[in-house]
């Protein structure tokens, strides 16, 4: 046993204090549950915090004619067909109870003249139900969640890096990890597990995802504890990130700036767009605008720096100082550019996993005993397609369903279950990376698998690029095995990043083989050489570390919803 270990117990342990993860902890507070959340940052500097279109519920504010039911059609539509039909309608049917909770909480909606609820409209929705706080609903979302798990006293651990789920003959029993300060070690016993660590876009160079975070996290912890991913080829790319600075290079500029009337531009001045979505134009979905602009690039129209111009000089200053005020001065404060005068070039940046961990539509539970996964780590929802409004309501339904149902897998134990052999595994895996002192640094290799997913996994794949890229990664995979890892006056820092590269490629390795397999164009998923979608791979891909890629069917839309599947309005606004 280590020198300095935390040995704690709850009932339940939810690993990850984003948005996802703070749902789950309050939801299991409320019902007076034993609860402890436990991450890797700060829970008020979460990823949910970049998040800015807002939450998407059929409220029926805006328009009367809305329906829970026209909204899981939506969401299948854009999906491509390959979300599971009833995990949508769960989502759709209790968005309603998921915006009630949030104002219960505390959440400010933005508000129509007569008091209720404002809604925007996105092109993917045949109505405007998305409601949101400005252009910053992340911001105020995981705020309000933040502040109310505190008035409800949740532990919560800031600086805790889970290592491992301990699982033992098919069942959790908690999660092994170390301290990222001190070193100590953390040993927390659990009748249940709630996963919500997030997706894996940083394992892009681009990404809309700061260092350290989105990492892949979620992959691992997953696939080793017995997990199979599901779809994890299905990345969403949004198309305006900042190109710089540095570590900024990313960051997202909202959705929301196209919406009220910003104008994508290449280097000669031409609203590319029209070549690509004439009627739709800049209203387009996020994958037809991504690939419209990879394309723009790719053939010489771009940028200098590699990227297009976004301008939104024509519209009033008022309309970017009052909708738009978190894109006005993220632009100041990143790159001293006034986006009521100026165009900022920005690019096509990972930003959002369709794909991760199989779970139950109805618990989000897992193939592991008492393990559920929610948030942007579980798969189901989406498909090939992430619907703008539906990640923040996502964590919000997965949240408060897993809570329920790990608080009953808790209460049925009739013994709590221990594998010290299991624990021995944890520590000797953690003294192993720590005590490491080969010749690869890992931060380098992180680059490398960023590097090589970028050039072979970007916004449009190929069966040949996808071949290189595997093979690059097993280069990688090689040298992982002997690194140099130490620590300092800073922390342990060195042995996270250790730890980051094993997640980062294990998600490299199975969202290269996936889309391998996947030899169509769906959705998000662009293959040049197979540019249409293939009738018999509308089917989930899953992935798994010993048996690779499988196939499996995805279950049918029930006639109902699929009587609603339609195109948007051809100006690609919801009506007015």
């Amino acid at each position: 046993m280590p020198s300095h270990e935390h040995q704690l117990a709850t009932s339940v342990l939810v690993v990850g204090t984003g948005g996802a993860g703070l749902r789950v902890a309050i939801e299991l507070a409320e019902r007076g549950c034993s609860v402890l959340a436990v991450g890797k940052r700060p829970a008020d500097d979460a990823h949910t915090t970049l998040a800015t279109d807002g939450i998407s519920a059929a409220l029926a504010i805006a328009d009367p004619d809305d329906s829970w039911e026209q909204h899981a059609a939506d969401t299948l539509r854009a999906g491509g067909l390959l979300a599971d039909p009833r995990a949508v309608q769960h989502v759709a049917r209790d968005a309603g109870q998921a915006i009630h909770d949030l104002e219960r909480f505390g959440m400010r909606f933005d508000r129509q003249p007569d008091g209720r609820i404002a809604q925007r409209g996105f092109g993917a929705h045949t109505y405007r139900r998305t409601a949101f706080t400005g252009d910053h609903t992340g911001v105020s979302l995981q705020r309000v969640l933040r502040a109310h798990a505190a008035r409800l006293g949740v532990p919560m651990l800031s600086t805790c890096y889970v290592t491992r789920l301990l699982v033992d003959d098919g069942a959790v029993f908690g999660a092994y990890g170390f301290d990222l300060v001190d070193g100590s070690r953390y040993l927390v016993h659990a009748d249940a597990v709630v996963l919500a660590t997030g997706g894996h876009t940083r394992i892009w160079r681009r990404a809309a995802a700061r260092r350290d975070e989105s990492t892949g996290d979620s992959f691992r912890l997953a696939a080793e504890a017995g997990v199979r991913l599901r779809d994890p080829e299905l990345v969403q790319f949004h198309p305006t990130g900042l190109l710089g600075p540095g570590n900024a290079a990313g960051t997202l500029v909202a959705e929301a700036a196209r919406g009220e009337g910003g104008v994508l531009l290449n280097n000669l001045g031409e609203r590319f767009l029209a070549r690509h979505d004439p009627v739709r134009m800049e209203r387009a979905g996020r994958d037809v605008v991504s690939r419209a602009a990879s394309t723009e690039i790719a053939e010489g129209r771009g940028t200098p720096a590699g990227g297009v111009w976004l301008d939104l000089s024509h519209l009033p200053r008022e309309t970017i100082l009052t909708r738009l005020p978190h894109v006005y001065r993220t632009l100041l404060d990143l790159q001293m550019v006034d986006v009521t005068s100026d165009p900022v070039e920005v690019a096509p940046t990972a930003y959002y996993s369709m794909g991760g961990a199989q779970v139950r539509p109805e618990d989000n539970g897992t193939d592991v005993d008492g393990l559920f996964v929610v948030g942007e780590a579980a798969s189901g929802l989406h498909g090939a397609d992430h619907v703008e409004g539906n990640a923040l309501l996502e964590l919000l339904v997965h949240g408060r369903t897993a809570a329920r149902a790990a608080a009953l897998h808790s209460a049925r134990l009739t013994h709590q279950r221990r594998s010290l052999g299991a624990v021995r595994d944890a520590e000797a895996d953690v003294d192993r990376v720590l005590a490491a002192s080969g010749e690869h640094n890992p931060r380098a290799l992180q680059r490398e698998v960023r590097d090589l997913v970028t050039e072979h996994a970007g916004v449009v794949r190929h069966e040949s690029g996808l071949r290189a890229g595997l093979a690059r990664l097993e280069n990688v995979e090689d040298r992982a095995a002997d690194l140099y890892v130490h620590t300092d006056i800073s922390g342990f820092q060195d042995l996270a990043h250790a730890f980051d590269l094993r997640s980062a490629a294990i998600a490299a390795r199975a969202t290269l083989e996936c889309a391998l397999e996947r030899r169509e164009s769906r959705g998000s998923h662009q293959r040049s050489d197979h540019p249409d979608a293939d009738p018999a791979l509308r089917v989930n891909l899953l992935w798994s570390p010993a048996e690779g890629v499988r196939r499996a069917a995805v279950p049918p839309v029930p006639t109902d919803i699929a009587a609603l599947m339609r195109d948007v309005p051809v100006d690609g606004r919801p009506p007015e």
